[in-house]
């Protein structure tokens, strides 16, 4: 990311602008593997090979903000992996991370990870330590401490229906799992920040946030996601939750929350009738059946449609209801792109 895109989300987050035009999107292995014409493997593995893709998304779309900017991630087997779990790698497809914890009483044994030490993190690390000079001299630096939520990372570790049913049957285990993982989230995201202080960001994302009703999300997600936004010093809290978001989004500004990733179910006039005046919101075009699977001409037309509903246009950046999902052809992106800027704002 450079220093004017930097500068651009922090004037969207401060509603600096009448009327936005920037666009931004999360880019991760989903899809950068598949558009730049890599395996996903190679991309996991590779330095050069994962240099090579963020650089070429970021040259062939000059106008687009991608979020959080040079991601070094192993896709959903980065944080379980601190914790012991398996690894189960794919050359085409994404990775998965095999269940530490098969009954209730395994919690109380989960080790607490040393983000320097355990799993794929010190892989991360050092992927970005070794590429960090040529980052730089592109013109981009490290914006983003990067983690999956404590929900998130709970349901990895045992299960999303095992998990969901802890919260119910057994909350006093449930709060002991999620304070462990949160105290890893917190420590995670420091270390991130003393490896690369040029980190003024946080992107926490964390869907199961949208599996609980209001009552849960106060007592299971507001607590621990206020410590992990807090876990340092930023200028940019971002949150992406593009499962059930209507739950959360009053509870955003709350829990630290100044920048909002939501689902493409939720009109971003709703979310920001919720979220209030102070949560900049990033969404929400349709990201599978729109983005990756219209014409160039639906995407365009659906991206002045979802442009011209908004009410207050100021705090907000231009994206779809989620990360960018495989198979987005760059016609796709290119049309959203000509849809922001032919748009009479």
């Amino acid at each position: 990311m450079t220093n004017h895109q930097w500068e651009e989300i922090l004037s969207v987050i401060n509603g600096e602008n009448l009327s936005s035009k920037t666009i931004g999107f999360i880019i991760d292995s989903p899809w950068l593997p598949g558009w730049s014409g890599i395996s996903t493997l190679n991309y996991y593995t590779s330095d050069e090979y994962w240099l090579s893709s963020n650089n070429l998304a970021i040259s062939t779309f000059p106008e687009i903000i991608f979020l959080p900017g040079f991601w070094s991630e192993y896709g959903m087997c980065t944080e379980p992996s601190a914790f012991g779990a398996r690894s189960v790698w794919y050359r085409e497809n994404l990775p998965h991370a095999e269940k530490v914890i098969h009954i209730s009483d395994d919690i109380m044994k989960l080790p607490q990870p040393n983000v320097e030490l355990d799993g794929l993190l010190p892989f991360m690390i050092n992927r970005l330590k070794n590429l960090e000079k040529r980052i730089v001299e592109s013109g981009h630096s490290i914006k983003f401490a990067v983690t999956r939520g404590p929900l998130n990372i709970a349901t990895f570790l045992m299960g999303t229906s095992e998990f969901m049913m802890l919260l119910t049957l057994e909350p006093d285990k449930a709060h002991l799992l999620l304070e462990k993982i949160t105290r890893f989230i917190c420590e995670w995201i420091y270390y991130q920040k003393v490896s690369f202080p040029t980190i003024e960001g946080i992107l926490l994302l964390d869907d199961i946030v949208g599996f609980v009703g209001e009552d849960e999300c106060r007592e299971f997600v507001v607590p621990y996601l206020k410590r992990a936004f807090e876990s340092i010093p930023t200028k940019v809290r971002f949150f992406h939750n593009d499962a059930f978001g209507l739950v959360c989004a009053p509870f955003l500004k709350e829990m630290g929350v100044n920048l909002f990733n939501f689902s493409f179910d939720h009109p971003i006039n709703r979310i920001r009738e919720l979220a209030g005046p102070d949560v900049a919101l990033i969404g929400n075009l349709p990201p599978r059946d729109i983005l990756a699977a219209g014409t160039p001409q639906e995407v365009y037309d659906a991206t002045i449609k979802m442009i011209h509903e908004v009410t207050d246009k100021r705090a907000v950046i231009w994206s779809c209801g989620g990360g960018i999902p495989q198979n987005v052809p760059t016609t796709n992106l290119k049309a959203f792109i000509s849809a922001v800027k032919a748009v009479q704002l």
